[in-house]
């Protein structure tokens, strides 16, 4: 959803237009205008917080009544990447003072209603500019701007130019972000800190009523992201903030702003789920190169940082010891006089993980181990992104191993809510109850406390 205050979905033009398709253009109260449009589908109104919201669905399909290609924010993001000298030829063919600021006549051309395709097909060269050169500048912008490797698809400049417009289109319904939750909410921090005025510069870019508007979870819900925040900014300005956090200058300053702030650590955690489903397209297109042979370690590898994200000791020093060349323990909890948990992390392409017999014989040979070195296993933990039924049920009659289940979300979800509590470390008693462990359970237990 997108409120009617963001630039990227309604301008006061648009809002007109609603008045004039759905209702009569007469003189009437804005709760009058609100109920109506909200009768008609148009938009959801909040009585408690009195903000309006537009689908975007809506907002596509008023973009395409007033013949705008793409979204400004998708426009002024192509314009910041030429040169000066080709924004005074747009300038000067629509009567813009070329003697302003560069930002100024970006907005000014965007203003100007000035059709995308008709931009780049002529607006943007020099009288006696040859197809061949346009088509090769249009490359030039896609490999150069958009971090992507070889020519615009199309043969003709007019399939290049609507093969870009597509992939305006594509990303603009692309919930992904692009580099890590905790990675855009620590990116916002710095540029807060370097720009004070950016906040306020934000806020009347997109129209927005809050006082602080520069968090992460906050944006997102208009579906403002870094690269939209980033594209604001001025270049100097951005060079200016690679400087100083010492970021890599050369090349577009954005792309490598994003990039030094994806925060592999925590797009790996989020990703979990497709490691552990061994998914590699949701990974590709998320960011994430791995090959298959690295899926299970790096499955492994993650459920090591989640544990110790809960505060737990996973104990590295102890697992060398007790491994052998024919029993590989992959995760020792040690806690310390209270024993130990020994983890299994399995990743899998189906939808549930089912080869009971050759999991329990590998976690009841690493529990052996463990108590034939002197060690108290109080609890052995299965690590998978799903499990069948057949699976469960299985483990709920085997009472040797005393073995618990957990998916890689109910793991994820039980991490979220740790974070949100006031614990420290995570109440190990908690994993001991449930075959399967239900985090919804366990999430209210972290939040009595």
């Amino acid at each position: 959803m997108l409120t009617l205050s963001n630039e990227l979905e309604l301008s006061q033009e648009e809002i007109k237009l609603i008045n004039y398709i759905v209702i009569p253009p007469v003189k009437l109260q804005i709760e009058q205008v609100i109920n109506d449009l909200k009768a008609v589908g148009l938009i959801f109104y909040s009585k408690k917080n009195r903000q309006v919201y537009i689908a975007d669905e809506i907002v596509r399909v008023l973009r395409k009544i007033r013949k705008k290609q793409v979204a400004d924010k998708f426009y002024r993001r192509f314009l910041k990447l030429l040169r000066e000298p080709q924004i005074n030829i747009v300038c000067r063919n629509h009567n813009i003072d070329i003697k302003q600021s560069l930002d100024e006549k970006i907005k000014n051309i965007i203003n100007e209603g000035i059709s995308f395709s008709k931009l780049l097909s002529n607006e943007l060269h020099k009288d006696g500019t040859s197809l061949t050169e346009k088509k090769k500048f249009v490359n030039e912008v896609w490999s150069k701007g958009f971090e992507m490797s070889g020519n615009l698809k199309g043969t003709t400049l007019e399939e290049k130019i609507g093969n870009l417009i597509a992939y305006f289109d594509e990303i603009e319904k692309d919930e992904k972000v692009g580099i890590s939750i905790d990675g855009y909410g620590q990116l916002l921090t710095d540029l807060n800190e370097t720009f004070p005025k950016l906040n306020k510069t934000i806020r009347a870019e997109f129209e927005m009523q809050d006082e602080f508007v520069l968090k992460s979870e906050y944006l997102l819900d208009f579906n403002i992201k870094p690269r939209d925040i980033l594209d604001i900014i001025e270049k100097k300005e951005l060079l200016v903030f690679c400087e100083k956090y010492n970021l890599k200058k050369r090349g577009n300053s954005i792309l490598n702003i994003l990039d030094g702030y994806k925060d592999a650590d925590n797009l790996f955690i989020e990703n979990y789920e497709n490691i552990g489903f061994r998914n590699l397209n949701a990974l590709k297109e998320n960011g994430i190169s791995l090959k298959e042979t690295e899926l299970g370690v790096k499955f492994e590898e993650i459920t090591k940082a989640v544990f110790e994200k809960l505060g737990f000791n996973v104990d590295e020093d102890l697992k060398k010891k007790l491994n052998t060349k024919k029993n590989k323990i992959d995760l020792v909890l040690n806690l310390d006089d209270n024993g130990l948990i020994i983890i299994e992390c399995k990743t899998v392409k189906e939808s549930g993980y089912n080869k009971f017999s050759s999991v329990t014989r590998q976690m009841k040979s690493y529990i052996d181990l463990a108590t034939g070195n002197g060690h108290n296993v109080v609890k052995s933990l299965l690590v998978a992104p799903d499990f069948s039924d057949e699976f469960v049920n299985d483990c709920d009659v085997d009472f040797e191993l005393n073995l618990s289940l957990i998916t890689a979300s109910s793991l994820l979800r039980i991490l979220e809510a740790f974070k949100n509590s006031k614990h420290k470390q995570f109440p190990y008693q908690l994993l001991m109850k449930d075959v399967l462990i239900k985090e919804d359970r366990i999430i209210k237990a972290i939040n009595k406390k």
